[in-house]
């Protein structure tokens, strides 16, 4: 009689769930399949169509089927470091490695660098499980709102000097997912500071760089060189997130991670899809298309933002306005009298709830690394149609009447919601 295969998982990985943001999605699909009135503010799923001119480097980069090189396309990664020297940080296309999308890299980087990840709360889903796949240790800081949840120079100091000599690989997200808050030079040169003190490895995720509402992003890298990696990809900015494509940059001095890296990409990923590659370097050397649709962009996402973070405040929520990107995390906290007289006591009882009485699907603090019983959410406004959105923004429209013509379902979403929590 043949043995029974038993269902042995690797321990860090049994008991995961999928991403949160990847289960809202499909959660918020399966209830419009169903017939359900469903307002999609879960996933950060960039709205725009990808510009034009990159679609055409797509179309004609059809034919390219040959393996490319595992670190990148050579130019590619020439307007990669390109795109990086624009934005005032040095990059030697050498030092560029591409991926199938930054998340992979990011995986990838996890398991190569032997360390400490550190990681501000709130944060982005899939820093912190990543590390637990691989087996390594995570370290939360903890930030405050009216702050804006940003790390301070301060923090970070503190947690080094606990221990001066451990490994660490700090993980800085800025325009940042999930609140849209992001830091001014001053804070930046104070983290470089500490980060440099103590040898501290940053990784500076910068998907969202290129989305600053007012186009003023500016990188760490910029002040700490030596010891930054700038994390960057298509899918935010470029509208193509489907299409799967990442950039890691390195300073020089970093070659031997970038090595490693690369070598576990060899017997993992082999290759970015080639066609993909070819079209991105269209997307990275820019130009008056490329930057009338940022500028565009910018614009929507600043008003709808604003509008978005105004309408909740009306509503009893504790939020700022947004300053890149397209997220918001407001704090239910001074609603919490009237939440739990419904029986609301935590942010997941709180989207659970409100996605049944309005039909807004969000995401609570608590999948962003927040305390349970904190009455916070995660809003992606970005459920419009992105096309009509630009042209309404080319035009100059962009009044509370505009937004409410071009994003329809985020203005009606936002707006059951804070009616709901208003009562």
């Amino acid at each position: 009689m043949a043995r029974r295969i038993d269902p042995s998982l690797n321990l860090n990985v049994r008991g995961m769930t999928p991403s949160a943001t990847v289960a809202i999605n499909e959660r918020s699909n399966a209830m419009l399949a169903a017939g359900h009135e469903v307002y999609k503010l879960g996933l950060g799923q960039s709205p725009f169509p990808v510009p034009d001119v990159v679609v055409a480097a797509l179309r004609d980069a059809a034919h390219e089927k040959d393996y490319l090189p595992v670190v990148g396309l050579p130019a590619l990664r020439r307007a990669v470091a390109d795109y990086h020297g624009r934005q005032g940080v040095e990059v030697a296309a050498a030092d560029v490695l591409i991926g199938p999308g930054s998340k992979e890299l990011m995986f990838i980087l996890q398991l190569v660098f032997y360390g400490e990840l550190v990681i501000p709360t709130p944060s982005w889903v899939s820093y912190a499980p990543q590390a637990k796949i691989i087996g390594r240790s995570v370290r939360w800081i903890d930030t405050r709102r009216d702050n804006r949840h940003r790390l301070t120079a301060d923090a970070l100091a503190a947690c080094c000097a606990e221990d001066p000599e451990r490994p660490r690989l700090v993980i800085l997200n800025y325009p940042n997912n999930p609140t849209g808050y992001t830091y001014d030079v001053e804070e930046l040169a104070a983290l470089a500071e500490v980060a440099r003190a103590y040898g501290v490895l940053v990784l500076s995720d910068e998907i969202y760089g290129e989305l600053h509402h007012a186009g003023a992003h500016v990188s760490i890298a910029t002040m700490y060189p030596e010891g930054t990696i700038i994390s960057a990809g298509l899918s935010k900015w470029c509208g193509a997130g489907g299409w799967r494509l990442g950039t890691f940059s390195f300073p020089s001095q970093l070659a031997w991670l970038k090595d490693a890296m690369a070598t576990v990409a060899s017997e993992t990923f082999t290759s970015t899809s080639a066609p993909i590659q070819y079209a991105a370097v269209a997307a990275f050397e820019g130009g008056e298309a490329i930057d009338a649709y940022l500028r565009d962009s910018r614009r929507v996402l600043s008003a709808l933002g604003q509008w978005c973070a105004a309408r909740l405040r009306a509503a009893g929520a504790a939020v700022d306005d947004p300053e890149g990107g397209f997220y918001l995390m407001p704090d239910f906290t001074p609603r919490t009298a009237a939440l739990a007289a419904r029986g609301i006591d935590t942010s997941r009882a709180l989207a659970e709830r409100a996605l049944e009485a309005t039909g807004a699907a969000f995401l609570p603090g608590e999948d962003f690394g927040r305390a349970r019983s904190e009455l916070t959410a995660r809003l992606a406004y970005v459920d419009f149609d992105g096309a009509a959105a630009l042209a309404a923004a080319a035009r100059g429209e962009l009044d509370d009447a505009a937004l409410a013509r071009v994003c329809p379902r985020v203005v009606t979403g936002v707006e059951r919601l804070a009616a709901w929590i208003a009562e």
